[in-house]
């Protein structure tokens, strides 16, 4: 398709490119020459991550330790890999995390969803209670309301459709206990129409 246009932008038609020559959709640019502009770009972005870009922690910017809390040493729920978390937990309460400097999977890094994995927890954006869309705003309904509502609606598909009718969507941000309880359900409803979210 997009070899198609660019040689009818450029004033040739299907017919007129030989069948021995390979095409590429921009043809001054060789291998050898990628190649080339690939390491320099590489070596460049090598370079910028200096000093002036990552530096060790002064001991002034150090948080001081919640009174009472302890730190409870786990690894991250959010995929297969587990990755170290330092967790600080003071009275039962996960109220803040470090990366586990020292943990042989990790080494000290992070990604997106283990960095803000607390705020799944911590987060005043969190949603803690079932919220349906009425006349273009969202309001507030019940746990049984929505149970009630969602059930009925999709015994209604499965009624009329069949089970193979709904698709269960997997999340990022889910723990692997609570992708493999997802798994369970599409399999207990009777369908395979199960992906996750990153493959969609």
């Amino acid at each position: 398709m997009a070899s198609r246009k660019i040689f009818k932008t450029s004033g040739h038609s299907q017919t007129d490119r030989p069948s021995s020559t390979k095409f590429t959709l921009n043809p001054k640019l060789a291998r050898r020459s990628f190649m080339k502009i690939a390491a320099a770009t590489a070596a460049l972005a090598g370079m910028s991550v200096g000093p002036k870009v990552v530096r060790n922690l002064r001991a002034e910017e150090r948080k001081e330790a919640y009174p009472g809390s302890k730190i409870v040493r786990t690894v991250c729920t959010h995929c297969a890999v587990g990755c170290g978390v330092k967790a600080e937990v003071q009275n039962g309460v996960w109220v803040r995390q470090e990366v586990a400097s020292d943990h042989p999977i990790s080494r000290g890094g992070h990604c997106c969803k283990g960095a803000g994995a607390i705020d799944m927890v911590t987060s005043e954006k969190r949603l803690t209670s079932p919220m349906k869309r009425v006349n273009g705003k969202w309001q507030k309904i019940s746990w049984q309301q929505a149970l009630d509502e969602v059930c009925s609606k999709l015994m209604e598909i499965r009624d009329k459709d069949g089970p193979d009718a709904v698709h269960w969507n997997g999340s990022a941000k889910v723990s692997n206990e609570m992708a493999y309880l997802q798994r369970k359900l599409a399999a207990f409803w009777g369908t395979n129409n199960i992906d996750h979210q990153a493959r969609i």
